[in-house]
């Protein structure tokens, strides 16, 4: 993970509190998150201060500032929406946009073993079934809900890695999705960041929010739908697509290409984490497995 250009903690949060959000300024603050982009400061109980902590992840705030308000109302799911924003600041010294959003209470799915994350199929289905409209003017975002000849070499870079494993079974995988039809149809709204670190579970075990829209952007659905292998196991998965049937069936090339979505992002967690997210990495490959025993079902059913 790239270092952290500002060293982002709760003096700097709570000065910049004071400056732009003086009634917010007095409430409780501690460092909850700090992730590849940004860093998350719960703010009292129901709110959290999101702010960049490298100058790449900058505009992506903006873009969560412009969407989000827009697609909240439009999602069966919470969303967190900015309810302030803040700008860049000389005293104190801060370069970039950030925002306080709403807090969602619970844990993230990535902390629940993936036979539970079976109650989430349906209803994450519907979110991605309602976010999933046409985008005309969406944030663009060079890497996701891209063409995956675009992520060709980055792909291949990492497959090489031997930390990956059955390099050549996931390669084939990759192929696949390469050779698959491109979308045809408009671009539709992308979340662009579908593993379970970004989706929120309540204490039922049901779906609570879903996070982190830092790469929202237009384009092929295919790259929200890699959350099936980054995130179910086989019957979740299973249910995720039943869910989906009525608008991407069985046949739809857009599984073919999301299967080639979850080895791109999953080998990113499995070779381009750091030791401070010690989580990605074992989620990465536990997904790339998830790729390989599905490809391994098509293989067989493909014999019969």
């Amino acid at each position: 993970m790239a270092a952290a250009e500002i060293e982002i903690d709760v003096g700097l949060v709570r000065a910049l509190l004071e400056a732009q959000h003086p009634d917010l300024a007095d409430r409780p603050l501690r460092v909850a998150a700090e992730g590849w982009d940004n860093v998350m400061v719960r703010l009292g109980g129901d709110l959290a201060v999101r702010l960049p902590r490298r100058e790449p992840a900058a505009p992506l705030v903006v873009h969560e500032q412009e969407s989000l308000p827009w697609l909240a109302a439009r999602l069966p799911v919470p969303v967190p929406a900015p309810v302030r924003v803040g700008v860049p600041s000389t005293d104190p010294a801060y370069p970039w946009h950030w925002s306080v959003v709403p807090w969602f209470a619970g844990h993230r799915a990535a902390d629940v073993p993936r036979p539970r994350r079976q109650r989430l199929a349906a209803p994450l289905a519907a979110f991605l079934d309602a976010l999933h409209a046409p985008a005309l003017d969406a944030p663009v975002n060079p890497v996701r809900g891209v063409p995956l000849t675009t992520r060709d070499q980055a792909v291949r870079r990492r497959l090489a890695d031997p930390r990956v494993g059955s390099a050549a079974r996931l390669a084939a995988v990759w192929e696949d999705a390469l050779a698959a039809p491109l979308h045809d149809g408009p671009a539709v709204w992308v979340h662009g960041d579908p593993h379970p670190g970004n989706v929120v579970v309540g204490d039922d075990d049901g779906l609570a929010a879903v996070v982190d829209f830092g790469d929202v952007t237009s384009g092929d659905p295919a790259t929200d739908l890699a959350t099936a292998w980054l995130t179910f196991d086989d019957a979740g998965r299973a249910e995720f697509r039943r869910a989906l049937a009525h608008r991407y069936p069985a046949d739809d090339p857009v599984w073919v290409r999301a299967r080639g979505w979850a080895v791109a992002m999953a080998s990113a967690m499995v070779v381009d984490s750091s030791a401070e997210h010690a989580w990605l990495p074992p989620l990465g490959v536990e997904s790339l497995d998830q790729v390989l025993a599905d490809a391994s079902a098509d293989d067989a059913a493909s014999r019969h």
